[in-house]
């Protein structure tokens, strides 16, 4: 009863307060005794603001032309009082969110007149607010039993009496999050000289909100949640604002104390300070309430998203108010939802540490949290969400920004260089450079305090040493290189990168291994600075640049070609006979402004680069090297202008003649009996220039024939290169024919004639491959070339390009005992494996000749219609499942493309699976093995689960005749000679039927019982098993699917979703007072209660398992199984049903 007074009392501190304030600016002269501070002159203003906005209009008569402004702002702030006057709190919240100061205003003046009425208004606006309508009289307010309260509400929500607006698509509660967390707001900040520190309003507020945060309807958890969380970021505004009011009393009374002085300023100023003090007391015990009755139960909910806010709201409070928060018994929690199943709670999670740990104060505390988690940060930068994984590469920035993490431990990170993920590679690109090249997070920096020159050279520097871990792999260098390329200014020092190349004043003496590599960082940096990609993008779409993008890189391309113009002859003169440095520096120039040359009177440098470039192409043998040498003399002869692109062209025209000069004495070299190297070298040179232009070897054609049949005896890579060389000449014949206007005799009849002598070529290894003979040491790379050759040529003139045309001559189509050889070459290659292939091989046109290569090419004849599909359609698709991924993706595509056609895909399907139990039943005649066990027949299952596959969704009902078709003609086909094949049944058949509608699968099992009928079965019980399995699964099916049938029509009239459980609410407590069991240091078993299986009637807690580690499209350089985030590790968060729980402690 003594308590009761105290409401007034703080009613009129609060009136006095404002009386001070308005007496202090009408009197525009602050004391110098009271020593207000900053603070109190804000506060001051304010409340001046507040009597201009309440005074009167007639009282400014001295100012005539505002007198109109403040007419109209009266007029309009009247306007919206009275229309803020009409609603209740609840539509103010749900509509116009500018009214929501002045209606707190006004609310909180009707509390300090009458507590009992505002509150119940203010109690139904947070009921309201949940979505429930309930109402408290004000007379029994005192006596109405919170818990009583929340039992009828959450009986309001099991008779689905609430209404969600905070999750509501409606227009009109787009704002009502904002607007309620704003209501919280002001009304604290509006309470804050009053009703704030009565230990009614806000007591009974949070009781209410703490109670509703743990009840089983969602919408009550979240809307009490956001409250929860909002009051507790109001009360630290308030508490900031306060403590800066202590801090400054503080001072003034220090100041009085020096002086000595005693008496009523020095009474006073203690009694503020008490105040205060006990006010900002009051505030912190409000917060540690509801984070002890919300917050540690909420922040494991498992809705998500309340458990993003707990930690977004937590990360806040630690930042803002980091006295009370910033300690073990607060971090805790943030260490503990990174472990969280939930992206977005992990990410907010290590968004909140970002920040904590960008402040530098913050550091010495966080030394026991991050000795404790900085493993598990290092670990999130491996996450299997990108966005998390690209913040906590971030977070452990700041670790190595405060030396917080020895650099052992971030082995695993540099991994990530070579990721999939670009915004990933980026990420750790931005720390490398940081802490390994820049070196800004170390103590003593040994960079340069020189020139730009010497700092880009030391930058450089360190860049080569870390590429020095990956100079075996180009690829996987260009991948750093280009993480890193965006933060390090030195890559594009264009002089600086020649001067170190050429050896001009190295500050750092370059080994071989790192010219190369700075070689390599010359080109991809060049290639990046013009806009250009130097590795594969995932998407593979054309890139759009603005025009001031476009700009940049002209610019850029206009100063690599100034300081290459003139060093551009001595870096190829110095790696002319270098094949692992030419390539690279040859592609340079594919990329500079040959305009530049002209203009810069540079002409003789041009000449001198085409002709060194020429003779790098008859200096190497290797494919790079060639390729390079290519591109680059054909980009001069096109892109250069007037004089300089004669020269080019004619530098190409003499190459060409050169190169034929050469293979033409080669081919005597051969025919007189001497070494083939030679031949082979100048062929990889005509091979990668008839790539990309025409070349005229008319006069060669008839040598390269005779060769080939004289010397059968060559080696495989000799002949495959010979074939290839005449097959691309044929192909540039086939060009002209067809893009000329007229087509003469001669000319058809020459390429004719020089088809059939390619074909009869051809044809001739085809033979010798069918009849088992070994041709040279490495016959697998040229029965693959064989294959390919042979199939692209059959493409190049199949006959539906030229029937009903003037070449219908031209069309081809190989004879079906010709196909059946090609297509058995075709398997022999598929049959061998990967790791039998011989190493002695040149891996240079590896992907030339591999198995997929093989596939590919035969999988184009089908689906170009270049040859009966009715033969090799099948035989293709039987290859579905044998030989890996690869192969089986070509397939996929093959069918798709068939099934885009419309083709008779019944019979493909069908033949296809008979021919894959052909092989089945050949395995079974020469082994011993379980028959149903044995490769071949799990090989026919799959094939059959994968082909039964294709027909999903609404594919069953648009290609049900040819479901149907298959199953009954297998059927056919496994009755043929029974009990042999029926084990046809088990291993095809089967697959389609469950593909099939109900009727039709009793019709099928009435047709099988039918055939068997007449038919001792026990004769031959094994035989006859599969024939059982298969009726028996019919009719399992069969049963199966009229039970769901007749479920189905009772659920009509039933209630859908699981019957509710019955609970005794009213015989529990869901509301009690409130006991902190938090301990105040981290250990390891701080998670054991988060640990325990707990219910929740919205929904069951389903524990996702992500994949323990990702696919990479490139070979790293760390352990295959390396953990990726396990997204339900120890943090999984869980939520606390209120009913099963009593109060709110752990």
């Amino acid at each position: 009863m003594e308590e009761d007074p105290a409401p007034p009392s703080e009613t009129s501190t609060r009136r006095s307060k404002r009386t001070r304030a308005q007496a202090q600016t009408t009197e525009n002269r602050p004391s110098k005794a009271n020593g207000t501070g900053a603070e109190n002159r804000d506060r001051a203003s304010e409340a001046s603001d507040q009597v201009e906005r309440e005074s009167s209009p007639e009282d400014d008569f001295e100012d005539a032309p505002h007198k109109t402004k403040r007419n109209r702002a009266s007029d309009g702030t009247s306007a919206l009082a009275l229309k803020s006057t009409d609603q209740s709190l609840i539509e103010v919240i749900k509509g116009n969110g500018k009214l929501i100061p002045q209606v707190v205003k006004h609310w909180v003046e009707r509390y300090e007149k009458d507590p009992k009425p505002a509150m119940v208004e203010l109690l139904m606006m947070l009921f309201e607010a949940c979505g429930a309508k309930y109402h408290i009289k004000g007379e029994y307010l005192d006596e109405t039993d919170v818990d009583d309260v929340v039992v009828a509400l959450v009986n309001l929500a099991r008779r689905g009496e609430v209404e969600d607006y905070q999750n509501s698509k409606r227009k009109e509660y787009k704002n009502f999050k904002d607007n309620l967390e704003l209501f919280w707001d002001n009304l604290i900040r509006e309470s804050q000289h009053g009703p704030l520190f009565d230990q009614v309003l806000f007591d009974k507020c949070m009781d209410y909100i703490i109670a509703l945060s743990c009840t089983p309807p969602r919408v009550y958890r979240q809307v009490a949640s956001l409250m929860g969380l909002q009051l507790v970021t109001s009360f630290i505004t308030v508490a900031k604002m306060l403590g800066s009011q202590r801090e400054t009393t503080r001072r003034q009374l220090d100041a009085e104390k020096k002086k000595r002085n005693e008496g009523p300023r020095v009474e006073s100023l203690n009694k503020r300070l008490s105040m205060t003090h006990e006010n900002i007391t009051v505030l912190e015990e409000m917060m540690r309430k509801i984070f002890t009755g919300l917050f540690v139960h909420r922040y494991r909910d498992i809705d998500p998203n309340i458990r993003t806010s707990c930690i977004q709201s937590l990360g806040a409070w630690i930042l803002s108010y980091p006295s009370l928060f910033l300690q073990d018994l607060y971090l805790k929690y943030l260490g503990w939802t990174l472990n969280d199943k939930n992206a977005g709670v992990r990410k907010a999670s290590v968004l909140a540490l970002q920040n904590l740990y960008e402040a530098d104060d913050n550091v010495p505390t966080l030394s026991l949290f991050t000795e404790r988690f900085s493993n598990r940060m290092i670990e999130l930068a491996d996450d299997i969400d990108v966005s998390v994984a690209v913040c906590a590469i971030g977070l452990v920035k700041q670790l190595l920004r405060h030396q917080l993490i020895p650099d052992d431990d971030l082995g695993p990170l540099y991994d990530l260089l070579i990721d999939d993920p670009p915004e990933i590679r980026q990420a750790i690109g931005a720390l490398v450079y940081d802490h390994l090249i820049s070196q800004k997070f170390s103590t003593s920096q040994a960079d340069s305090k020189g020139d730009d020159s010497s700092s880009s050279e030391v930058h450089l520097g360190r860049m080569l040493q870390i590429l020095r871990e990956f100079s075996t792999d180009p690829i996987l260098s260009i991948y750093v290189i280009d993480d890193v390329w965006e933060y390090m200014k030195a890559m594009k020092d264009w002089k600086c990168i020649i001067s170190m190349l050429l050896d001009e004043n190295p500050l750092i003496e370059l080994t071989d291994e790192d010219a190369t590599n700075l070689v390599r960082l010359l080109c991809a940096s060049v290639k990046k600075a013009v806009g250009e990609r130097i590795v594969p993008a995932t998407d593979n779409r054309k890139q759009h640049y603005p025009k001031a993008q476009k700009e940049i890189f002209e610019n850029n391309r206009r100063d690599i070609t100034v300081a290459m113009v003139k060093n551009y002859p001595l870096l190829l003169r110095k790696f002319m006979a270098d094949r692992a440095k030419m390539p690279s520096l040859v592609e340079i120039i594919l990329q500079m402004n040959l305009e530049l040359y002209s203009l810069k009177r540079q002409e003789q440098n041009f000449k001198n680069v085409l002709q060194l470039m020429k003779e790098a192409f008859f200096k190497h043998g290797e494919k790079e090297a060639l390729r390079s040498c290519v591109r680059a003399i054909s980009f001069c002869s096109t892109e250069s202008q007037g004089e300089l692109q004669d020269f080019a062209r004619n530098q190409l025209k003499e190459l060409e003649d050169e190169l034929i000069a050469k293979l033409k004495a080669a081919i005597k070299e051969v025919a007189d009996g001497d070494d083939e190297y030679s031949l082979l070298v100048n062929l990889k040179r005509l091979y990668e220039l008839q790539l990309s232009r025409a070349v005229p070897i008319e006069s060669l054609y008839d040598d390269i024939v005779m060769v080939l049949t004289r010397f059968r005896n060559m080696e495989d890579e000799v002949v495959s290169f010979l074939l290839l060389n005449m097959y691309l000449h044929l192909a540039w014949c086939l060009h002209s024919i067809v893009n000329s206007e007229t087509v003469s005799e001669a000319s058809l009849s020459s390429l004719l004639s020089k088809r059939t002598t390619f074909f009869e070529q051809l044809q001739y290894f085809l033979n010798t491959f069918a009849e088992g003979e070994k041709v040279g040491k490495n016959g697998n790379q040229l029965g693959c070339r064989v294959c390919t050759i042979l199939a692209e040529a059959w493409f190049l003139f199949r006959k539906t390009n030229y029937s009903s045309t003037k070449l219908e001559r031209l069309g081809y189509c190989p004879e079906a005992s010709i196909l059946q050889k090609f297509w058995k070459l075709c398997e022999q290659q598929l049959n061998i494996s990967d790791e039998t292939e011989d190493e002695e091989v040149n891996k240079e046109y590896v992907e030339e000749t591999n198995r997929d290569a093989v596939m590919i090419a035969a999988a184009k004849l089908v689906a170009g219609d270049a040859v009966p599909k009715e033969y090799l359609g099948p035989e293709i698709i039987s290859h579905f499942v044998m030989h890996g991924t690869g192969v089986a993706e070509i397939v996929k595509h093959l069918i798709t493309v068939l099934k885009k056609k419309d083709h008779d895909l019944s019979n493909i399907f069908l033949e296809a699976l008979k021919r894959a139990f052909h092989r089945y039943m050949a395995e079974l005649s020469l082994s011993e093995d379980e028959p149903l066990s044995s490769k071949s027949f799990l090989e026919c299952k799959e094939l059959a689960t994968r082909l039964s596959g294709t027909f999903m969704g609404a594919a069953r009902n648009k290609h049900r005749s040819d479901i149907l078709k298959i199953v009954k003609e297998g059927i056919e086909y496994a009755f043929v000679d029974a009990p042999k094949q029926l084990s046809f049944l088990e291993g095809a058949v089967l697959h389609f039927v469950s593909k099939l509608p109900t009727p039709d699968v009793l019709d099928i099992i009435k047709d099988v019982q039918k055939r068997a009928e007449n038919v001792n079965t026990d004769e031959d019980p094994s035989g006859w098993r599969p024939y059982h399995t298969f009726v028996d699964s019919l009719r399992e099916k069969y049963a199966k699917n009229e039970g769901f049938q007749e479920e189905k029509e009772g659920a009509s009239v039933r209630r859908r979703g699981r019957p509710p459980k019955r609970r005794n609410i009213e015989g529990k407590r869901l509301f009690d007072e409130h006991s902190s069991s938090e301990e105040d240091s981290i250990s390891a078993s701080d998670r054991e209660d988060a640990q325990e299986e707990e219910e929740e009637e919205d929904a069951p807690l389903i524990r996702s398992v992500r994949p323990s580690s990702k696919l990479r499209s490139l070979r790293l350089s760390k352990d295959e199984n390396k953990g990726r985030t396990r997204t339900g590790d120890s943090g999984r968060a869980r939520d606390n049903v209120a009913a099963s729980t009593s109060g709110a402690s752990s």
